[in-house]
């Protein structure tokens, strides 16, 4: 029996706001970059459910619809600061010893990720970990909390259902299609929110991942 862990990579493993709000103080301030963070997620689901775009260039039109917002002016050069940028973003502290430890228990790992092929394969030469699969926004022509990305992993796969869970930190991009999916969910709550819909599991960061992971599909 194979058992199977799909992962969403950035919020979930890498530490994405981390990533952006960096970039966004560096560009424009310490004192502007919260409310921009705030900003930047609304409107990046409103660019990714629209047209398909590759996520660089979702990154960069976020960006630029972040400065007419606010009436700022993006210095010269930097459209691309956040895709630049994005390679070097970093994993959260305990997250290359959780993904080992599952590995060491025989699960198999897959990233399903809403990204473009080369930004993802920057990402997992940061987390050092092997992963089985990867599946990316660019592959499927589609962002979550479509489906495509789970019907292209059940595809290249043929796993199980019943063996698989799926860990992501977004309620709106993973766990509630994840759940739509009759998958098993697992809920990674790093900024303390309240549960809408309910996962099957919650952890506040990733080390408790293999034990839970193991709770839900025995080996």
């Amino acid at each position: 029996m194979q058992r199977w862990a799909t992962l969403d990579c950035y919020g979930t493993l890498i530490d994405w706001n981390q990533g952006i709000s960096g970039e966004l103080e560096r560009l424009f301030g310490a004192e502007a970059a919260p409310r921009l963070l705030q900003r930047y997620h609304e409107v990046e689901p409103e660019l990714e459910s629209e047209t398909f775009r590759c996520y660089r260039e979702v990154l960069t039109l976020t960006l630029e619809e972040l400065c007419r917002d606010g009436g700022l002016q993006l210095p010269e050069g930097e459209a691309g600061a956040l895709a630049r940028s994005l390679p070097n973003w970093q994993p959260f502290p305990e997250v290359p010893g959780a993904l080992a430890e599952l590995r060491n228990r025989g699960w198999k790992l897959a990233l399903l990720s809403n990204t473009d092929r080369d930004l993802i394969a920057a990402s997992q030469t940061q987390l050092g970990i092997p992963f089985d699969l990867a599946v990316v926004a660019e592959d499927v022509q589609s962002y979550k909390p479509g489906h495509a990305h789970w019907e292209r992993f059940f595809e290249a796969t043929t796993a199980g259902r019943e063996h698989h869970v799926h860990v992501g930190a977004s309620l709106f991009h993973d766990i509630a299609p994840g759940k739509e999916l009759g998958l098993k969910t697992i809920w990674v709550n790093r900024l303390g929110e309240r549960a809408e819909p309910e996962p099957d599991r919650e952890l506040a960061d990733l080390s408790g991942l293999p034990d839970t992971a193991d709770e839900l599909v025995p080996a």
